[in-house]
């Protein structure tokens, strides 16, 4: 599975709504994918590629290579 090796953000489940958004429209389960990007990152003084939530990379928590 997709997942952030930062944060551990995944995929997550909710569900579609019609364009109507009345209390007896049906209901359909979709998923929420995290935005990963591959990076390369430094840890401990050497280079590894691994997958970053765009999150992560934007608030600096990586350093990257």
């Amino acid at each position: 599975m997709a997942k952030c090796e930062i944060c551990d953000k995944s995929v997550a489940f909710g569900n579609k709504i019609s364009i109507a958004r009345s209390h007896v429209s049906r209901r359909t389960s979709r998923t929420f994918k995290p935005n990963l990007r591959r990076v390369k990152v430094l840890v401990n003084g050497d280079t590894k590629t691994i997958y970053v939530c765009s999150k992560c990379l934007r608030s600096g928590k990586v350093t990257r290579a």
